[in-house]
């Protein structure tokens, strides 16, 4: 098992890669730990903010949400202003409020796609949870219950499309793996240019 305080000191050596900020990437299948991951690596850092997919993607928008992002927050954060995001109630099925997303040091970013070709420019690091498809969207079923099981068959159909055509796994920094009392991560066997 790996302490987050390593990790931490790691990625606040990284250089800036979004402006002023160290943008880093946490992806993976749904289900696989990327938000739990993310907001412990978060504590680790000093309460870096992040920033969930989850409040970006939509029903309609499942992976099609990267020029928004782009738009609305990745642009600012690259300028060194503050970025302001509507986040998606996937309950009310509509974008409610505002959320400032201010330029701090290192932001993480979480979520499935987090480490698409189009924001890896702007990302210091990419980390995968190293957790196959299978047991991630067994864990998110059980975690989301029976209610949930219509919206599970589709977007497991739309992640499997969405990683056929733009892999993050082989572009990950670190593949991250959740053990029973922590974390270990590890260097891919190879790391894609």
């Amino acid at each position: 098992m790996e302490d987050l305080a390593r990790l931490a000191a790691s990625v606040t050596a990284l250089p800036a890669s979004c402006g002023p900020v160290r943008l880093v990437a946490v992806d993976g299948h749904a289900g696989s730990g990327k938000s739990t991951f993310a907001e412990r690596l978060a504590e680790a850092l000093g309460g870096a903010p992040v920033l969930h997919l989850d409040d970006v993607a939509t029903h309609q928008e499942l992976f099609t949400w990267t020029d928004r992002l782009l738009e609305t927050v990745i642009g600012p954060l690259a300028r060194g202003a503050a970025a302001r995001y509507a986040p998606y109630d996937w309950t009310l099925r509509a974008f409610r409020g505002e959320r400032v997303l201010e330029p701090a040091p290192v932001v993480l970013i979480e979520g499935v796609g987090a480490g698409r070709r189009a924001l890896r420019p702007f990302v210091a690091q990419l980390l995968w949870m190293d957790l196959g498809a299978e047991e991630s969207w067994a864990r998110g079923r059980r975690r989301d219950g029976p209610a949930q099981a219509e919206f599970w068959d589709g977007w497991t159909a739309a992640e499997v499309r969405h990683f056929s055509a733009d892999p993050s796994k082989p572009f990950a920094d670190l593949l991250v793996r959740q053990c029973r009392t922590g974390y270990e991560w590890r260097q891919p066997p190879s790391v894609a240019a």
